[in-house]
C-alpha cells in the first residue's frame, strides 16, 4: 500500500505536532504550497490562531506582486511579519511545526526571518 505525498507529509507531522504539545508552548505552523507560503501561530491548547501571515494576503502581493508568493524571498518576508504580529500579540517564545516539510529553501528562510526578527524557538 503506496501512501500519496499528501500522506506521507501529515504522517511526517504527527510527531512533531505530538512533541510539540508536550511542550506547551504556542506553536509556529507553516504550510507551502507552489504558489504561497503560510505561517500562522497556534495557542499552546490549539483550540486558536494568535496570529497569522501569508503570501496571499492582500497587503503581501501588493509588495511580492502577484504569483511571487513561491519563492524563497516572499517567505523570508512572512517569516518577518509573522514574528512582528507575533510581538504585538505578546508572544516572544514558539515551538517551529514545519508539518512534515523538510527543513529546507523556503521553509528554512521563514524560519531565519522569524528568528531575525526576535522570535525565539
Amino acid at each position: 500500500m503506496s501512501m500519496t505525498k499528501k500522506e506521507q507529509r501529515l504522517r511526517r507531522s504527527r510527531q512533531t505536532r505530538v512533541r510539540i504539545a508536550l511542550q506547551r508552548t504556542a506553536r509556529l505552523a507553516v504550510h507551502r504550497s507552489n504558489l504561497h507560503i503560510y505561517a500562522s501561530i497556534v495557542s499552546d491548547d490549539g483550540t486558536q490562531v494568535l496570529a497569522s501571515a501569508s503570501t496571499a494576503e492582500k497587503e503581501v502581493r501588493e509588495q511580492i506582486g502577484v504569483g511571487k508568493g513561491g519563492n524563497v524571498s516572499s517567505a523570508a518576508l512572512i517569516g518577518k511579519r509573522i514574528a512582528e504580529k507575533a510581538k504585538a500579540a505578546g508572544i516572544d517564545k514558539v515551538a517551529f511545526d514545519r508539518s512534515g516539510f523538510a527543513f529546507h529553501g523556503r521553509v528554512k528562510a521563514l524560519a531565519e526571518a522569524a528568528r531575525e526578527a526576535g522570535l525565539q524557538f
